[in-house]
């Protein structure tokens, strides 16, 4: 069977991309980088020489991903202490943004129940303070910080432990692989909980 014209210069069209793609991203960790996500596992990656020297004459630059932590810095992944930062650190993140806006959410809600007299946003801010003084605008903070700081600790933590759960299920190359769908499913047993 001869092929068509349109897919014989289609598949010239992708060996002229290749060509350029590997010229244009010289390193795999560029090639890495330029993969799709998504697409894993059919995603696959060219090796490409890295050129000894480049074009205006400079020597080629030396890159590192990472420094090693010191010892007292950090944590080992996956142990209890990693796991209690995690969550410490949802309780952070959520909790203290949410109340930070808790001001902003009583004007809106004030707005909704009475936009007779609270007629916009900032003569919602100027009518609570009048009524209530600087203390009204924090109605409200504590269950807020408790609710969003309890949020926070389950999303932030239980993701880090339905991650590596998974992970230990699956195997490490299908981890790999998979890691997108793996990550997706950790966020959302998380956010179950």
């Amino acid at each position: 069977l001869s092929e068509q014209p349109a897919a014989v210069k289609r598949r010239r069209h992708l060996k002229r991309l290749n060509r350029s793609s590997a010229t244009m991203y010289p390193t795999s960790l560029t090639q890495m980088a330029r993969a799709n996500p998504f697409s894993a596992p059919l995603f696959t990656l060219q090796k490409v020489e890295e050129p000894q020297h480049s074009l205006s004459g400079q020597r080629p630059r030396r890159l590192a991903a990472a420094a090693a932590a010191d010892e007292g810095d950090s944590c080992e992944f996956g142990s209890q202490k990693y796991f209690v930062l995690c969550g410490f650190g949802g309780i952070l993140s959520c909790g203290t943004t949410h109340t930070a806006v808790v001001p902003l959410d009583l004007v809106k809600c004030r707005m909704q129940v009475n936009p007779d007299k609270y007629k916009s946003i900032g003569n919602g801010f100027a009518v609570t303070v009048r009524e209530d003084g600087m203390r009204g605008l924090a109605k409200g903070w504590a269950p807020t910080f408790i609710g969003y700081s309890m949020q926070g600790l389950c999303k932030f933590g239980f993701y880090e432990v339905f991650k590596i759960l998974y992970s230990d299920m699956m195997g490490e190359e299908n981890t790999y692989l998979w890691r997108t769908s793996l990550y997706l499913a950790a966020s959302a047993s998380a956010e179950f909980f």
